[in-house]
């Protein structure tokens, strides 16, 4: 990539965004207007007990979605009736930030949320009070980097989209102005 390359949902935020929420009143200064922080994709592996292989796969294709190392995590402490230990690989985690954040949400929202079976839009009332938004994905093969036919199994995994928003409603205004597909 070019050094004076720049996303193109950072820009729409620079050019369109910024200057309609600023426009609003609300706010006295550009330093108080929320905009996105981070992205976190993370996952769990029931198999990874009986089968690590199965977690090295997804941990390979989440890596390949979000572009950058996916980091493995491991089981806490033991429960007995899970037949888990501690210590033990049990899924993974990435965190997007700056421009790595808004490629991946670029192709989210124009590539493969169109690409879920029928698809309604993702509900606007997963917020967690702070601004931040986190919802599920079924299938990890929406995503056009993934290689259907070297999937094993058809996984799911949850992304969360953090914002510097004080209340959800200024966050739930910020993703819809970025395009993010909510049901009505």
């Amino acid at each position: 990539m070019a050094d004076n390359y720049v996303p193109r949902l950072k820009e729409r935020y620079t050019k369109e965004i910024a200057p309609k929420i600023m426009s609003s009143g609300r706010y006295k200064s550009s330093m108080q207007l929320p905009k996105l922080t981070k992205v976190s994709i993370s996952c769990s592996v029931k198999d990874a007990l009986l089968n690590p292989k199965a977690l090295e796969a997804l941990a390979e294709d989440i890596s390949r979605i979000a572009g950058q190392k996916v980091m493995i995590t491991k089981a806490r402490k033991a429960i007995a009736n899970f037949k888990l230990r501690a210590g033990i690989n049990l899924g993974c985690v990435v965190t997007l930030r700056a421009d790595k954040m808004y490629e991946f949400l670029d192709r989210f929202i124009t590539i493969a949320s169109p690409r879920v079976r029928d698809f309604r839009g993702y509900p606007s009332k997963s917020f967690d009070g702070r601004g931040n938004y986190s919802f599920g994905i079924k299938e990890h093969t929406i995503f056009p980097e993934v290689d259907y036919n070297n999937v094993d199994k058809i996984r799911g995994f949850n992304i969360t989209i953090g914002t510097t928003a004080k209340t959800d409603e200024e966050a739930l205004e910020l993703l819809r102005a970025f395009g993010f597909p909510f049901r009505n």
